[in-house]
């Protein structure tokens, strides 16, 4: 579609959501999403469904783990709706595990690898999960969590274990062999709870979000098929884990809704181990399709071990998380010939609905609404935002969650009847397009205008020396709200704070740029990538 067809208030969708939606019925009756995405599959079991840091597991393999661990999980006496936690690494025990839950009824409980004892302690209490799935090297931090939570667990199902089991905890593989595969999955139905997916806020505990059967089928045919044509030869690898919202749908829903094969690995995603996989390192095969995030692009290319063009096989580059710079979207260009799709989704929201797409990038936007999705901008008392102004960001579209589990002030507070607000910042283009101004709580207001942090920061990084920069509102003697800069330099490189506020000067509105710079090693960053503000403003307010 081109950009020049863009409708009035809700950007492209406005044209065609309505058509969209009629075209696309949600299957009737019964409705089991992991029974969908294995019978989806069914005629080709020997095509490579998932290729981990050890092995593949083939279509037909991963249909019969997968029931074997719903028989198991029922043998256990895990009922419908129970939560079941699942803590693991990437690899091909994750998507058994989480699948294997839902084909039984049980809803799994998909958290961060990177969080705490503590962390792990309230999510088993809060969910009240029955049984466990955890990788062989976390096993320590699920037996610290265990001791402090006021919830007993039924049962310890360990992948890859690295240590003896106790009497209480059964390897994977054992637990599979012992019980046949499950011949029919749970008679589960649309908006019956399919699985939770904790929310990282920045303050307060993270928020258990309850996701139905099918809000993944939506998310897949509006966005995995529609807008990034995935097909069944290509291979996708994904920077985001499988537990975020993003991964999920990029190396697990939609490849399997077309027959795809994913590359999954366990570490974290630095950019050597990245470009192994893209390279096809130890003879995998090379993705078609990479899904990363802005600092791990920003990262990649800053890299001296970037492969040349030749080296990679992609055909399509995603980015979420947090805005794309355009400079670092036209850098990546210039060195392999493709776009980098950015966009915006949620966990709220499951997956994206704001986005760029192949043919139509328009590189410091986050592109058109998502057909099926409508948008709308409020501002502070809630009327329509005018156009070219910071407004807050809503949706309305099929795959928003249902609630947060025991938590309704929230739940009123961000679902509210067929809109979700996002608690994001954004500014609608005279095409339609949406451009990122930031987080909510991350806007500034200097001398009474609002200042996004966003376009602060994007501009920093185009200057030469620049890796990173993350930009917050300080107070300064006189009360007044200054905008301060935080700049990670590349390696080697050398600027001083005067040249770098000239350089912002002369790119945007001059009141814009940073009356402070100070030069740090790292930003704070959530396991996502995102640029933690928050984190910035509590050192701000310690220091001062």
């Amino acid at each position: 579609m081109d950009a020049k067809t863009a409708g009035p208030a809700g950007g492209v969708s406005a044209a065609v959501d309505t058509k969209r939606t009629a075209v696309l019925a949600p299957p009737a009756g019964p409705f089991n999403i992991a029974a969908y995405l294995l019978e989806a599959n069914a005629a080709h079991p020997s095509r490579v469904a998932f290729i981990d840091d050890s092995s593949a597991m083939h279509y037909g393999e991963l249909d019969e783990r997968v029931r074997r661990i719903a028989a198991g999980l029922r043998a256990l006496g895990v009922r419908r709706e129970e939560r079941v936690l699942v803590l693991m690494h990437d690899g091909n025990d994750w998507p058994v595990a989480f699948l294997g839950a839902i084909f039984a009824g049980a809803v799994p409980v998909a958290v961060n690898t990177l969080l705490t004892a503590d962390d792990y302690a309230y999510m088993l209490e809060h969910s009240r999960s029955q049984a466990v799935l955890v990788s062989g090297s976390l096993l320590p931090a699920l037996k610290s969590a265990m001791a402090r939570a006021g919830h007993e667990v039924q049962r310890v199902i360990v992948s890859a274990p690295v240590a003896p089991l106790a009497a209480d905890e059964i390897e994977m593989g054992a637990f599979m062999v012992a019980h046949p595969p499950l011949a029919q999955a749970a008679a589960t139905g649309v908006d019956d709870p399919a699985f939770w997916l904790y929310s990282s806020g920045s303050t307060g505990r993270p928020k258990g979000t309850v996701h139905s059967q099918i809000n993944p089928w939506w998310t897949i045919e509006l966005y995995g098929k529609a807008v990034l044509g995935l097909g069944a030869n290509d291979v996708c690898f994904s920077a985001a884990k499988l537990f975020f919202a993003y991964g999920l749908g990029n190396a697990l829903t939609f490849p399997l809704a077309v027959g795809a094969s994913v590359l999954l690995m366990a570490g974290r995603p630095l950019p050597e181990a990245v470009f192994a996989r893209l390279t096809g390192a130890g003879g995998a095969p090379r993705p078609t399709v990479f899904y990363g995030a802005p600092t791990g692009f920003a990262s990649m290319l800053a890299s001296p071990a970037l492969p040349a063009r030749e080296a990679v096989a992609l055909r399509l580059v995603s980015s979420a998380g947090e805005a794309l710079p355009g400079e670092i979207g036209e850098r990546f260009r210039a060195r392999f010939g493709l776009d980098i799709i950015d966009g915006i989704g949620s966990t709220e929201m499951l997956h994206i609905f704001i986005s760029n797409r192949p043919g139509q990038v328009r590189y410091g936007t986050t592109g058109w609404a998502v057909p099926g999705y409508r948008i709308e901008l409020r501002a502070d008392d809630g009327s329509p935002a005018p156009e070219g102004e910071p407004g807050d960001l809503y949706i309305s579209g099929p795959s928003a969650a249902l609630m947060y589990w025991g938590n309704r002030a929230k739940s009123q507070e961000t679902f509210q009847g067929g809109w979700t607000r996002s608690g994001d910042k954004y500014i609608r283009n005279p095409d339609g397009s949406y451009t990122c101004a930031g987080r909510s709580d991350d806007m500034l207001k200097v001398s009474g205008i609002y200042v996004s942090p966003v376009e602060v920061e994007a501009t920093l990084v185009q200057h030469p020396a620049v890796l990173e920069a993350a930009v917050i509102g300080v107070t300064d003697a006189n009360g007044l709200v200054r905008t301060k800069a935080f700049v990670v330099l590349k390696d080697g490189a050398m600027v001083g704070d005067d040249e770098l506020k000239a350089f912002v000067k002369d790119r945007i509105a001059p009141y814009k740029y940073p009356r402070q710079i100070e030069f740090i090693a790292e930003l704070p960053k959530t396991a996502t990538g995102k640029i933690q503000r928050f984190r910035l403003r509590e050192r701000e307010t310690q220091v001062g």
